[in-house]
């Protein structure tokens, strides 16, 4: 069997962040992110490089093993894929229909003190901006998905998995710099802007949710039989 050519591997690298940036939505997390930040240029900055890490580690392991965890419990991929819709689909309900922040959010605001130290910063990194605001279920079972298309043979699969890892890292450097420069971000789209986009990724993302559900459906449909 010939090696994958750099035209086939193309769009495996390209529809990795496609897949995943619609289900993560960094800019939702934007608000969150800069109410644990603060203004700080080094706290931004330490932050968006830990969330970053943290976020590449989660999708780069549910990618390459995510599928043999799920051999060993027994779950089938298309179950997760349906639990994983309805994940996503509920989350964008939800972000549809709140007039408000939801508590997760609501509790950083809250919790946010004046400065933060190194410890806070490793701490908060990963939750909440990481899981569940960044790299949630939804967007595990995703990359579970993913990393479920790899071939078996072990000359293509390592050829893909290096594709998806550089996906992911692509992916992850989209969230780096909408992170990194959240400020500005925020400040040139003000409330209003930032409440019109919200609603319109959300709906995104029910379409995207939705459409993981009936992929899933399909296949347990075609198990059934």
């Amino acid at each position: 069997m010939t090696a994958p050519s750099l035209t086939d591997l193309l769009p495996s690298l390209v529809i990795v962040p496609l897949t995943l940036l619609p289900i993560i939505n960094p800019l939702s997390g934007a608000p969150v992110f800069m109410a644990t930040a603060g203004r700080d240029p080094q706290s931004i900055a330490r932050l968006a490089r830990q969330v970053a890490i943290n976020c590449w580690c989660i999708l780069v392991g549910s990618m390459l093993v995510g599928t043999y965890v799920l051999d060993f419990f027994g779950i089938s991929l298309p179950i997760v894929r349906v639990a994983g819709g309805l994940l996503v689909a509920a989350s964008a309900w939800r972000m549809l229909m709140s007039s408000a922040d939801d508590e997760v959010r609501s509790a950083v605001v809250r919790a946010q003190p004046a400065t933060l130290t190194e410890a806070q910063i490793v701490e908060r990194s990963f939750f909440p901006i990481t899981f569940p605001l960044t790299a949630g279920p939804g967007t595990i079972a995703a990359s579970i998905a993913l990393g479920a298309k790899l071939p078996s043979t072990p000359a293509l699969y390592l050829a893909g998995a290096v594709v998806a890892v550089a996906g992911a890292t692509l992916t992850v450097l989209v969230i780096y710099l909408v992170y990194r420069h959240a400020t500005r971000l925020l400040d040139r789209l003000g409330e209003v802007g930032m409440l019109v986009l919200m609603r319109i990724m959300a709906f995104v993302l029910l379409c995207i949710g939705i459409e993981i559900i009936w992929t899933g459906w399909a296949e347990l449909q075609l198990q059934m039989r």
